[in-house]
């Protein structure tokens, strides 16, 4: 070897090691953390209740105040009165049943409205309840007054079924209803109801316990579109009107309500007819008393919070059919909200012999609590 090619050589083997020496002691890379799993939410221990209130049932209240103008002889009101507000509750029993309890308190007290228990899974496709409830005859006696579009209701529940002012027919006993299919995606339903004798009034008053009264309903809904639906149904009931031991009453109704509510286009606007016949045949010690009674309501929406109805009637008496009373009535009713309605009501009724009531109503209601829809 050329000694002049020593320097050269021990220059790169210098090189060389001091590349394997910065080989050797630079870092590894670092890798990327992988996270962990999140912590699993702890369970709780058996017997404890997630929510404390779920087995509680849903409570509301719904006040009505009511104050009154004008003179009526016939079927007087006070100028200022808490009408019939009430407390509802509501609740799943089990999987196989629900309960309801709806009291009312008015200016003579406190009484259960309703109270009932309804079996939802019966044999044959069939639903009952038993307790006391609005009785299924007409459309307009099974709402609740505050859903009513009116402040009151029509003559004939009055006149024919022999109601006081501001109240329907309710009544104790046993209700069996079920669903028939129809073709042309049409619902119908059938009622039979068993009610206790003397419930109901003034309407029945049977002498004995076995003396029971029976009622009726075959009713059928369909729908026309998407805007448009109809619904018609005939009622019958039968009983003991106490007048001697073997009077009875027998009574007929016939109801269609027509609805329009577009889905497109105009969201606030909607318009509603009801219209109900009703017929009572009521043996006396004087004769049977045949005796008819009508009304027609339309309700129009005009906004989203504004409505407006119109709403005509007459009716004959059910203990004196040569008896005749007309009426007519209009409201203007705002809602701010779906918890609470303010109405305005013009009623002219003219009543036989003679006796004419002019009288204005203004209704304030009001909704606090989780209160369940009622039937459609």
């Amino acid at each position: 070897m050329n000694r002049r090619h020593i320097p050269f050589l021990a220059a790169a083997w210098l090189l060389a090691g001091a590349a394997a020496a910065r080989g050797q002691d630079a870092p590894a890379p670092t890798p990327t953390p992988v996270p962990e799993p999140p912590l699993a939410a702890p369970t709780p221990a058996p017997g404890l209740a997630v929510n404390p209130t779920f087995f509680n049932p849903s409570i509301a209240v719904i006040g009505n105040f009511l104050a009154n103008v004008g003179n009526n002889p016939v079927q007087p009101s006070p100028a200022f009165q808490v009408e019939e507000s009430e407390i509802s509750f509501q609740a799943v029993v089990d999987p196989y049943a629900r309960a309801d309890l709806f009291l009312s308190f008015t200016n003579e007290g406190v009484e259960v409205e309703e109270g009932y228990v309804t079996f939802l899974a019966l044999p044959w496709q069939t639903q009952a309840k038993a307790g006391k409830f609005k009785v299924q005859f007409g459309k307009v006696n099974t709402l609740h007054l505050h859903v009513l579009p009116w402040v009151d209701e029509p003559l004939p529940f009055t006149n024919i079924l022999l109601q006081p002012q501001f109240e329907t027919w309710k009544a104790e006993g046993i209700s069996v209803s079920k669903v028939i299919e129809l073709p042309g995606d049409t619902f119908s339903e059938a009622y039979f109801q068993v009610l206790d004798g003397t419930s109901g009034g003034g309407l029945f008053a049977a002498p004995t316990k076995s003396n029971l009264t029976y009622v009726g309903q075959y009713r059928v809904f369909r729908d026309f579109g998407d805007d448009h639906n109809l619904e018609a149904s005939f009622s019958y009931a039968y009983g003991y009107n106490g007048t001697s031991l073997t009077n009875t009453t027998s009574l007929q109704n016939a109801a269609l309500v027509y609805r329009w509510k577009p889905l497109e286009g105009r969201p606030y606007r909607s318009f509603i007819l009801r219209s109900e016949y009703f017929w009572s045949q009521r043996e006396q010690p004087d004769g049977t008393q045949k005796a008819q009674g009508f009304f027609v309501g339309a309700d129009w929406q005009l906004a989203r919070q504004w409505f407006t109805g119109a709403r005509y009637e007459f009716s004959d008496h059910a203990t004196n059919a040569t008896l005749r009373d007309k009426g007519v009535a209009a409201t203007l009713t705002f809602m701010p909200s779906e918890f609470s309605v303010l109405r305005a009501e013009y009623r002219r009724r003219d009543y036989a012999p003679g006796i004419v009531a002019n009288e204005g109503f203004l209704q304030i209601q009001f909704a606090i609590g989780a209160h369940g829809a009622h039937p459609f």
